[in-house]
């Protein structure tokens, strides 16, 4: 579920993932939504219709890959611009994830865990790269907690 973390992890969130790698998306503000756009795309004789939304000031939905034993901080306009979350399934797609070439440089002890090349399915003209939720993540949040008095 997309949400943002309260004022107690302003300004900086660092979440340290263990377990099974995710898919986190990153989502901007609903304030910083200028308007959606509805494209029909025919497919097969039915029509289907796209949204598209425009966003103020180039922000765009992105997603990060969550490799075990990785760190994520973030910060600024990624705190307080952005919702950020990870569905809750068992697969989770990674294309076009913005860290896609160097989290996968490095996990070739979890290959196992990605759809290799001979399980990758073709939809259209479309590859999907996904990452298959078989183990438990654990994450750990952290934040500067201020002085108690």
């Amino acid at each position: 579920m997309p949400h943002q973390d309260g004022p107690s992890y302003f300004p900086v969130v660092a979440i340290l993932s263990l377990g099974s790698p995710v898919v986190m998306d990153f989502t901007p503000h609903a304030r910083l939504k200028l308007d959606s756009q509805v494209i029909d795309k025919e497919s097969d004789g039915e029509t289907i219709e796209i949204v598209k939304d425009k966003w103020l000031d180039d922000h765009r939905p992105f997603s990060i890959i969550l490799m075990p034993r990785s760190l994520l901080i973030f910060k600024d306009n990624a705190y307080s611009d952005y919702l950020h979350g990870i569905k809750d399934c068992e697969v989770h797609d990674y294309d076009g994830a913005v860290n896609e070439a160097e989290a996968l440089k490095h996990s070739e002890s979890y290959r196992h865990l990605f759809g290799s090349e001979d399980k990758e399915e073709t939809i259209g003209k479309e590859e999907c790269k996904n990452i298959s939720r078989t183990v438990n993540r654990v994450s750990l949040t952290c934040r500067l907690v201020p002085k108690v008095h």
